[in-house]
């Protein structure tokens, strides 16, 4: 028998409360022909001052959940997920702007598509009443979430949809505020928990609205971006760190150029764009760098294989690995150009002649550093990871080890392996 159960969150929701349970309550037909043998209705009071607690106790068929305080639109959607019975947990809001009605559409999609997680997308095509400047927020948290963890949602904080119980060991844990919903999906994207949406539309609300379009704007971004972070680090500051190599490479084309036309001398403007993208060359690879031994951390926090690349997959497979020998080649090339330009120095060379090699020789020298301080980095931290499965396999002893010898009457027991010594 399958049962959904549904939350809704209500914090001085009086104006609103009964008439989203009615329409909640109603939908059980249709959810039983989508093959919902059950449905609970779940309403957490989060410690509101006006009638909300009094009328959901006047609702039959309607299970009241009560916080003494005040907690948060994540504190109260995760006691209603303590309190559930059903298999799937679907929640949204008491204000009337999710659509109750379409409860069965995201449970069929569900079933049909195989899918852990199904999100009622407001941005996905139909009527949506939502103002334009939250519009807008929606649109930009949407691309931020596809943009570090290679997916392609429309919809990341939608607070209405639905998901099997067995997924929020793998989604906790979840923040208190509103920015639960975005947390959930990012950590859903990671956590290859299979997720899909069905468009559903938007009504404004019943009431004034609780949320700040900058305080919780903020809020929402932040927490995208330090969930991702906990995750695959590469990704994110290796956009960053990219974006900043290929400014920095731009601005080392236009000086080669200029130098091979015969220009020594370069304007007050000029000094600022080449000590601007020495800055963005080091601080680019100190940032991809630091994004790549991150990974190597959370792979061994989490005892999971090292995520490789930037962009979803593995652009050159194993290519973190020769950092040591990427920085060392660095360091001696920045080293020999220093040398050179000294001796040319000392030769009678001008600092309008040299000091485009004086740049060349600190930027390749810098970063050869930063390189092999990566490399070594990496290879701590992967030895760390995997240190309790080498000391297991010592533990277990080799194939190649000469048969064990045992005194009478024992056992002896590895793997497939079995001796009995009479």
């Amino acid at each position: 028998m399958t049962m959904l159960s549904i939350v809704i969150p209500a914090y001085n929701e009086e104006d609103g409360i009964l008439d989203i349970m009615t329409r909640v309550l109603a939908v059980r037909p249709a959810l039983k022909d989508a093959g919902v043998d059950e449905m609970e209705l779940i309403v957490v009071d989060d410690g509101s001052k006006d009638r909300t607690a009094e009328l959901v106790l006047a609702q039959p068929d309607v299970k009241l959940v009560q916080h003494k305080n005040n907690g948060g639109y994540g504190a109260a959607l995760k006691t209603g997920f303590a309190a559930a019975q059903g298999e799937w947990i679907g929640f949204l809001d008491a204000d009337g702007t999710y659509p109750p009605e379409y409860f069965p559409k995201l449970y069929a999609a569900g079933v049909q598509q195989g899918a852990d997680i199904v999100i009622g997308s407001r941005m996905a095509g139909e009527k949506s009443e939502m103002p334009k400047v939250r519009r807008l927020g929606n649109l930009i948290f949407a691309r931020l979430v596809n943009i570090i963890s290679a997916s392609n949602i429309t919809d990341s904080a939608s607070g209405m949809r639905i998901f099997k119980r067995d997924v929020l060991a793998k989604l906790y844990p979840l923040p208190d505020g509103l920015n639960l919903t975005p947390v959930m999906s990012t950590r859903a994207l990671h956590e290859q928990v299979k997720m899909v949406e069905v468009a559903i539309p938007y009504s404004e609300r019943v009431g004034r609205s609780k949320l700040s379009v900058v305080r919780d704007g903020y809020r929402f971004g932040q927490s995208i971006v330090w969930t991702a972070l906990s995750y695959n680090p590469a990704r994110l500051l290796g956009i960053i760190g990219l974006a900043s190599l290929v400014i920095a490479a731009i601005v080392a084309v236009v000086v080669v150029i200029a130098r091979l036309q015969g220009v020594t001398s370069i304007s007050s403007i000029g000094a600022w764009a080449l000590f601007a993208a020495l800055v963005l060359a080091v601080a680019g690879v100190s940032v991809l760098t630091l994004g790549v031994s991150f990974n190597y951390f959370v792979a061994l926090f989490h005892k999971t294989p090292v995520r490789q690349g930037f962009f979803g997959r593995p652009i050159f497979p194993g290519l973190e690995q020769h950092f040591g020998w990427f920085g060392l080649a660095s360091l001696v090339l920045g080293v020999i150009v220093a040398v050179a330009s000294f001796l040319f120095a000392l030769s009678g060379g001008t600092v309008s002649q040299l000091w485009v090699y004086y740049l060349a020789s600190a930027s390749f020298a810098l970063i050869g550093i930063q390189l092999m301080i990566a490399w070594v980095q990496m290879q701590v931290f992967d030895s760390l990871r995997i240190r309790d499965e080498l000391a297991a396999d010592d533990l277990r002893g080799k194939e190649t080890m000469a048969e064990p010898r045992l005194s009478a009457g024992h056992d002896f027991k590895a793997d497939s392996l079995q001796v009995r010594v009479p």
